[in-house]
């Protein structure tokens, strides 16, 4: 015969109650999406960055049954956008599309209000930027090898601008200057907007930048020119333009990664569904397409990797910090 104990009412409310909350982030990912997606970008309208995320919204809207609003909070160089997802609920209903900056860079070059490793987690990597040295009408040499010599031969002649303090492009030029020793003189902007108006007028001599499709227009039309590019391999669009590790910068040759990030307590069955689904939306041709016409790399993944390339790029970016002395604005 069977012999059956009864738990103490107190041992059984407590079985349950573990036994609920275990049940609960499976049940939360069954039931979700039910109710409308935020997701907030962390640039200006009208950019890439803009354009990619919403292309991943309609798609996500299809596929999860919901809408996906975009919202756009630019400015601290992402780090805005970043630091309103680290404030929201972590239920799913609040996502951000930002470069892995605000995570692996910001916090290194000036203050953050927001835990880059507690208060934000990682979804899925959607794309790489290649950060691109652009030559302008008053830049008198052909090469990036020309730059250098240049910056030898007249001290402090060749001005190099950056979009910002402790952007990617000013540390891309800090490993530059350390390892060439050549005297080039930083011009950092609050913003892409005005470095290019300034680029095409030809304010300086050369600046670092994201690609982009207004960039790519000017460079069709002669205006300005590419002479070396930060990325695994050459461009396809820029077969002739060599990469930073060809050139024998390897610490130059960095990329903007960009990607989805949710709040950091987001249940892990949450972020796996997303994860999937946003797979499954970068590879549909029509966003792919959107990508690589703005001289973009679809990426992809899971969360677990992209978390992983994440914080290698912000102890390798709190060395190059460091060691260079940036500080923000």
């Amino acid at each position: 015969m069977a012999v059956f104990r009864l738990l103490p009412l107190r041992a059984a409310c407590l079985a349950i109650t573990l036994m609920a909350s275990a049940a609960a982030p499976a049940l939360a990912a069954d039931n979700y999406p039910s109710r409308p997606i935020r997701m907030i970008v962390a640039y200006p309208t009208g950019g890439i960055s803009d354009a990619v995320a919403r292309a991943l919204g309609e798609k996500l809207s299809v596929q999860m049954g919901t809408s996906v609003v975009v919202e756009n909070k630019a400015g601290a160089g992402g780090s805005i956008g970043i630091d309103a997802v680290a404030k929201a609920a972590p239920d799913g209903y609040t996502l951000g599309f930002a470069s892995t900056s605000p995570l692996t860079l910001n916090p290194h070059v000036g203050r953050v209000n927001y835990d880059p490793q507690r208060d934000v987690a990682p979804v899925m990597s959607v794309m790489y930027s290649p950060v691109l040295v652009i030559a302008t009408p008053s830049f008198t040499g052909k090469t990036f090898q020309d730059l250098i010599a240049q910056s030898k031969a007249k001290p402090g002649s060749v001005r190099w601008a950056t979009s910002g303090l402790g952007t990617v492009g000013h540390v891309m030029l800090e490993q530059v200057r350390s390892k060439s020793r050549a005297d080039i003189t930083l011009i950092p902007y609050k913003g892409a907007g005005q470095q290019m108006n300034d680029a095409l007028g030809g304010q300086f001599e050369v600046m670092s930048t994201n690609a982009s499709p207004m960039l790519t227009q000017h460079m069709q039309a002669g205006r300005l020119r590419a002479i070396a590019v930060g990325a695994p391999k050459r461009l396809d669009s820029l077969p002739n333009v060599p990469t930073f590790d060809e050139l024998g910068y390897p610490k130059a040759n960095l990329t903007s990664t960009f990607g989805i990030f949710a709040p950091g307590k987001t249940p892990a069955a949450i972020i796996d569904k997303l994860n999937a689904e946003l797979n499954k939306a970068l590879a549909e041709p029509e966003v792919r397409d959107r990508l690589m016409r703005g001289g973009e790399v679809p990426t992809g993944g899971s969360a677990a990797q992209f978390a992983k390339a994440i914080h290698a790029e912000s102890q390798e970016n709190a060395r190059i910090v460091k060691e260079a002395g940036i500080k923000a604005d």
